[in-house]
């Protein structure tokens, strides 16, 4: 097994290497047959991949400790699932699935943007199968998943890290964030070939613009992911704690969203292009250097991999890609100089401006904060911790900044508009901001920024729900139920791209105001309780009843039951009424001595009940903390509303759908005329 996956492995990292420099001649050629064989080189590489991936599925099923890899994350007690999933949970595993994904994403690209110039499809080809070189070396070398065990080879294997077996979110979770870091390759090699090239043709505009809505979508649900497991896994009841490996997702989200938001304005009015290619380089440029700061050791956390040799491997492939980007904008961005327009900071483009300066600022904020401890530490060897005080002073006026934008921004016009206009757009939501800030007030403990987020949440979703609507406002007379009152859904849903930009708006408008909500509300109470003990948070009583101890192959797990009743009032009896049942636990592992919180969360619309067992004393008592935090659960739907309005700005409108079917023609008619001759 470890000779057929190194062999797989040897075979993709063959095919990079001879498609790549084929594939960069034949852009600078213009050969067509060229971008065809270089095709099915990348093919051969994903093929590859697949089957080198599926070796090592079939080694972790099968308990093969001869396999290196299996000898370390592998164990005959864990489940079936969890033994699948260990293929992620340690170093050479998550860069083996890292290729795959890269590898997929290339053939993906190969199928679906064929009808592309053919010195853009080379340069951009040439530089996925480079990218995919470098893993392909890490992968079979210093990174190898398939060595061999060394004599005598182990009966059983310690099994994956516990925190990656207590929860099935890390199932979904890292296999969602790496679609989102390895997808920054294909728009990065977009912007190259477009940089190359000298061009951006609006098909290739197009391409850029949907090859970044991909992975900022999944980096968008990879992040949430992220910050529901910390939150349900680690007992300490938040979501972020602004993390090395957290903010090293968070970057280049920050900066594909800006990337993105500058693409709809070239593609508009032919304005910010160079801000769209340096930003999309930027972007890929931070999941590498992300990739250093979980896979080098250099950083501690509960994220990150332990240390490793391969950090100053990927320090340096980082190095050499910084290198190649500012020689190739300082030697070709003059070619792609935006289109002379007279835009004012008062239009829709002024505002995208302003927005991608606040969204730079952000991304350079978390970046110093994020590299500064190492930085210190590397040069002058004292150890500094840069924490939650820092990001926060930093962050919220930065957020304010953003909520700000998201309500002014689309409430502008495109392009030069009389001022009285503007003056209309911009006065015509502040009856919703005034809303908001009531809303926020009646809550309770109103402080100045919570008050502000009322009032800009309030803006920012009228201007949504407004622009959102306005074309059903003008829709189609001829349907019988509109004619009377001008007004047709069908015709928002005819505009799915549209309809998704504000649907992503609306998602991230209900997280900022869930995120201040929650951070500003929550209460927590502690306790130690013997059996039949109560202790009362809000309106909740809670009692103890008794530990169950589970024994499972993988864990012994110790559950405390706690039953959940309502505080009872001053006229009603001692007991109030009886909710439920939580079971916070325990658990011990085979491979750790130190038992590991498995908390239990009650939740609702409006709040979380949350739970952690800290102890379990040797007289029958146990240690409880309580957390009650208000709207978490809307943090997790602001974010699956943005993956929902990724999904619509994905779907083709009519005429895209029409001219794609004109493509299928065009293409079979060719495929049969070359047949025939």
């Amino acid at each position: 097994m470890s000779l057929l996956g190194r062999g797989l492995v040897l075979a993709g990292l063959a095919a990079c290497a001879a498609g790549a420099p084929l594939a960069f001649t034949a852009g600078a050629r213009r050969s067509l047959a060229g971008v065809k064989a270089a095709r099915r080189l990348a093919h051969l590489f994903s093929l590859a991949m697949v089957l080198a991936t599926a070796t090592m599925i079939i080694a972790l099923i099968r308990h093969d400790f001869s396999v290196s890899y299996v000898a370390e994350v592998g164990s005959r007690s864990t489940p079936l699932v969890i033994t699948i999933v260990s293929l992620w949970s340690s170093l050479a595993g998550s860069i083996l699935l890292w290729g795959l994904i890269l590898a997929l994403y290339t053939t993906i690209y190969c199928l679906t943007d064929r009808r592309s110039p053919v010195a853009e499809e080379g340069y951009t080809l040439g530089t996925l199968l480079s990218v995919g070189l470098f893993f392909c070396f890490l992968i079979s070398g210093p990174a190898n998943p398939f060595g061999t065990t060394p004599s005598p080879i182990p009966l059983d294997g310690p099994g994956p890290n516990p925190l990656l077996q207590n929860h099935p979110l890390m199932i979904i979770h890292p296999p969602t964030l790496y679609l989102g870091y390895v997808g920054m390759a294909v728009p990065f090699a977009i912007a190259l070939a477009a940089l190359l090239a000298g061009r951006m043709p609006s098909e290739r505009l197009h391409s850029l613009r949907t090859w970044l809505l991909v992975p900022c979508g999944f980096l968008s649900l990879g992040i949430m992911l992220g910050g529901w497991w910390s939150y349900e896994v680690l007992g300490w009841g938040g979501y972020w704690a602004w993390d090395p490996v957290e903010n090293a997702s968070f970057l280049p989200w920050l900066t594909g969203i800006a990337a993105l938001h500058s693409a709809l304005a070239q593609q508009r009015r032919g304005t910010l292009k160079a801000w769209t290619i340096i930003l999309v380089m930027v972007s890929f440029l931070l999941t590498i250097l992300g990739t250093f700061l979980t896979r080098s050791g250099v950083v501690n956390s509960v994220h990150a991999f332990s240390q490793s040799a391969i950090g100053p491997t990927i320090l340096a492939f980082l190095g050499l890609c910084l290198v190649a980007v500012v020689v190739i904008l300082s030697l070709r961005v003059d070619r792609l100089q935006s289109a002379p327009a007279s835009e004012r900071l008062t239009s829709r483009s002024g505002a995208i401006l302003l927005n991608n300066l606040v969204l730079v600022a952000f991304t350079f904020t978390v970046l110093i904060g994020t590299l500064f401890p190492i930085v210190a530490e590397a040069v002058r060897g004292v150890k500094v911790s840069v924490g939650e005080p820092y990001f926060n002073r930093m962050a919220i006026p930065l957020g304010f900044g953003l909520l700000f934008l998201l309500g002014v921004g689309p409430a502008l016009p495109w392009g030069a508009s009389e001022p009285g206009r503007v003056r209309k757009a911009l006065l015509a939501p502040l009856p919703a901001a005034l809303v908001g800030m009531i809303l926020m007030a009646w809550l309770g403990q109103p402080s100045f920024n919570l008050l502000l987020t009322g009032a800009l949440g309030g803006y920012a979703l009228w201007v949504t729900f407004d622009q959102a609507l306005r074309p059903a406002r003008g829709g189609s007379k001829g349907q019988r139920g509109d004619a009377r009152r001008g007004f047709s859904l069908a015709a928002v849903v005819r505009s799915p791209r549209r309809l998704g930009a504000y649907v992503v708006h609306l998602g991230v408008i209900v997280t900022f105001i869930a995120i201040a909500v929650s951070s500003t509300f929550q209460t927590d109470a502690e306790a130690t309780l013997p059996a039949g003990g109560t202790m009362e948070i809000g309106k909740y009583q809670l009692r103890f009843e008794t530990i169950r101890v589970v024994e499972e192959p993988h864990l012994t797990a110790q559950r405390a039951q706690i039953t959940v009743l309502r505080r009872p009032s001053g006229g009603e009896p001692a007991e109030g009424k009886r909710l439920g049942t939580l079971e916070p636990a325990l658990n011990v592992y085979q491979t750790r001595r130190e038992p590991l919180a498995a908390p239990a969360v009650r939740s609702s619309l409006t709040h979380d009940l949350y739970l952690t067992l800290m102890n379990v004393g040797f007289d029958g008592t146990v240690g409880i903390r309580a957390i009650l935090t208000p709207a978490v659960i809307w943090i997790w739907i602001g974010v699956l509303m943005m993956s929902l309005g990724t999904v619509l700005c994905l779907l083709p409108s009519p005429q895209a759908r029409a001219a794609l079917a004109r493509s299928v023609v065009d293409t079979v008619e060719e495929t049969e005329s070359e047949g025939a001759a």
